[in-house]
């Protein structure tokens, strides 16, 4: 929209008049710019534009930039559905304040998310059904790996996210064990990601013959005389990997659908997120809420 300057008004410190020249319309601005509502939010979300910042810009109190941004409806674009691999997964900004996010792998777009305190089963199954009740064909779902999430999806093929394995690996053994027998399976465990699933088993099943007798060795309280596992954490970390493996590898189990192996291009999401909100520190849930949902629909 090309604009002219009326001249009629020179003085300085006052509101300048701007004239279209397409649609002969003026407004007036002490800056010489408007303040476009849905401008603001994305400067405030993309750009890390305090308040302050924009009130300066644009010539208004804080108080009016604040209640310009709690007024904007973040309405998030139409996506025709389609066939798609669904990624998904859930992270937290806070105590019973979560996002769980449902990304479409195929067009690298998030097509529906939800808050909520806590993930659950359930919510997943949810957000599945809901998009498929969209017209959208989901014909892989790679997940975190979650008890009971597997077998929650029907025939649609599930893939756990091999560095979350990784992760849950990591957490029993620690990233550098003292054990022989936890750096062993460390070294195994990072071969997961680019390893093919017969070498893969074959790996961790020579591990489990060669320390089968360690992972056996028992330890007595003798204040209560009951016995447990001496090794509990590394025999937790090898039971993880033995009940997620027939998951862990569903990618290469159907190489025509594209699955990927891991959730990066939603961790990628929510790691910006999160960048985003702090540097927008000390803003009220409503806020923050209004934040993420402009963030997630971009």
């Amino acid at each position: 929209m090309p604009l002219e300057k009326n001249k009629k008004n020179g003085r300085r410190n006052q509101r300048q008049r701007y004239i279209c020249k397409d649609c002969h319309r003026s407004f007036t601005s002490k800056s010489g710019r408007r303040s476009k509502r849905s401008s603001l939010l994305e400067q405030f979300v993309f750009e890390g534009r305090s308040y302050q910042s924009l009130s300066t810009q644009y010539g208004l109190s804080v108080r009016t930039i604040q209640r310009r941004i709690d007024e904007i409806q973040v309405r998030p674009e139409f996506i025709k559905p389609r066939e798609t691999i669904l990624l998904m997964d859930t992270t937290y900004f806070g105590r019973n304040f979560g996002v769980m996010v449902f990304r479409s792998h195929t067009i690298h777009r998030n097509i529906f998310w939800r808050y909520l305190p806590y993930e659950t089963i359930q919510a997943y199954q949810e957000g599945v059904e809901y998009l498929q009740s969209l017209g959208w064909n989901i014909s892989g779902i790679v997940c975190d790996g979650r008890r009971g999430i597997f077998n929650a999806f029907g025939s649609i093929p599930v893939q756990m996210c091999q560095y979350h394995q990784m992760a849950i690996v990591t957490r029993y053994i620690t990233r550098n064990p003292l054990l022989e027998a936890g750096k062993d399976l460390s070294q195994i465990i990072h071969k997961l990601t680019n390893a093919h699933e017969s070498d893969f088993v074959y790996y961790l099943n020579e591990w489990y013959h060669n320390w089968d007798e360690f992972l056996m060795e028992k330890s007595v309280n003798p204040e209560t005389g009951k016995w447990h596992y001496t090794h509990r954490r590394i025999r937790s970390a090898f039971r993880s990997l033995k009940t997620n493996l027939p998951y862990l590898f569903t990618y290469q189990k159907y190489p025509e659908l594209g699955i990927p192996n891991t959730t990066n291009g939603l961790e990628g999401v929510f790691s910006n997120l999160k960048t985003k909100l702090r540097v927008q520190a000390g803003l009220k849930r409503n806020r923050k809420i209004k934040v993420i949902d402009q963030y997630l629909a971009k």
